[in-house]
């Protein structure tokens, strides 16, 4: 075991914070069970990179099973494979987490944004609705409301006409 009396989990010191600050504190070190993360101050299980990289090198170079390698290091075999195929694809970025939300991006084009000043300078009376049908038939997007809260692009038309200083009448 590790000569800290206090468990690693439990630490709030420099490191974790700057893993945290950074995203790369592992939410579960209790969950490494590797023998070297528990006896060897130098692997820290809260260190969520050096936690994917050595079970990476274990099984890539180790020659390891790969199912029993990712649960002595808290994670399933199918997230080992995609870790694998990151690492392979990105090195040591492709251990980093992912972005969390969307990963493309939700904002209305330029040509959206011309076809919705271009239309109400030409009918400035239209509603909301009527503008997202014209939208959808124009562009080829697609501004369906879904309850409760309608969809993203009615809400983005929305805050696109509060830019423009565009009567944003529903």
């Amino acid at each position: 075991m590790r000569a800290s009396s206090t468990p690693a989990t439990m630490r709030s010191d420099p490191k974790s914070e700057a893993l945290r600050e950074h995203a790369t504190l592992n939410p579960h070190p209790e969950q490494v069970t590797d023998a070297l993360f528990q006896s060897q101050p130098f692997f820290d299980p809260r260190d969520l990179v050096q936690v994917k990289y050595e079970m990476l090198r274990r099984v890539l170079v180790d020659h390891q099973p790969a199912g029993a390698t990712a649960a002595a290091f808290g994670f399933s075999r199918e997230t080992l494979y995609q870790l694998r195929k990151r690492f392979a694809a990105e090195g040591l970025a492709g251990l980093l987490p992912q972005r969390k939300g969307p990963q493309r991006a939700h904002k209305l084009s330029d040509e959206v944004v011309a076809f919705l000043l271009d239309t109400l300078k030409a009918e400035p009376s239209l509603r909301v609705a009527e503008l997202q049908q014209r939208i959808a038939i124009a562009v080829g997007l697609p501004v369906t409301r879904q309850p409760p809260h309608g969809s993203w692009r009615a809400e983005l038309l929305h805050q696109a006409l509060l830019r423009y200083s565009l009567p944003a009448a529903a």
